[in-house]
């Protein structure tokens, strides 16, 4: 099968070679980027360790950020490996407002390739729900579209059903870190008995961590050992 899949990939890749989505020039690496697109990403190099967030200077050693330190979240390490600026703010926009899926796989691509060589391999992947008012407005649920690359890449589960977004939470733009954290109370459900104990929960963008935060405290009550997080790129 994996045989059968090789021979896809080359075939497409003659007849429908990737393009890059940001200056239309030939893609490189089996993705619709060029390579100094690519190498013009805004990278997020040096950040906490558990919540990714950008620290201003560099760093030696693996740090926790003030936040973290003064209050441990309820997941254990973020993985996000651009900032939401530039090119990556474009690509998310165009996913989420735009429903330019090709978006969603070079972003699952950019984020399994990073991941795989950073990342402790869970037992499957969770996206961030969206609630059913919010879906049926969109139409599409921009994490799972990213998690699905992320999946069928690193041939890891993926589980869009157990969780639930059982609250219509207002948008959270604009919101401060308290506001958010209010916002979200409640505001997922597990509907199955969780048998994974390492589970990571993938997002388009962290702003403050509140939702994935809120989302990793339900998994945990539900007996989920570790939770990580993975988003394309970190606010």
């Amino acid at each position: 099968m994996i045989k059968v899949y090789n021979w896809l990939n080359i075939i497409q890749n003659t007849l429908l070679p990737p393009t890059c989505i940001l200056c239309g020039n030939r893609g490189f690496n089996a993705k619709d980027i060029c390579q100094p697109c690519f190498e013009r990403l805004p990278r997020n190099i040096h950040c906490c360790y558990r919540c990714a967030e950008p620290f201003p200077a560099l760093s030696a050693a693996p740090t926790l950020c003030g936040r973290c330190l003064s209050e441990t979240p309820a997941f254990d390490e973020t993985y996000a490996p651009f900032l939401h600026q530039d090119e990556i703010r474009h690509l998310v926009t165009g996913l989420k407002f735009g429903a330019q899926f090709k978006s969603a796989r070079l972003l699952g691509g950019l984020l399994a390739d990073y991941v795989d060589k950073t990342a402790e391999k869970p037992d499957c992947i969770i996206p961030v729900p969206l609630h059913k008012a919010r879906y049926h407005e969109r139409g599409f649920n921009q994490a799972l579209e990213i998690a699905r690359t992320v999946s069928r890449t690193l041939h890891i589960p993926l589980d869009y059903s157990s969780c639930t977004r059982s609250k219509d939470t207002a948008h959270q733009t604009g919101l401060s870190a308290k506001k958010r954290r209010q916002n979200l109370r409640q505001a997922f459900s597990i509907e199955t008995s969780i048998k994974a104990r390492h589970i990571a929960i993938l997002d388009d963008v962290m702003t403050t961590g509140s939702t994935v935060n809120t989302l990793a405290s339900a998994l945990k009550k539900a007996g989920v050992s570790r939770v990580d997080v993975w988003v394309c790129a970190r606010a």
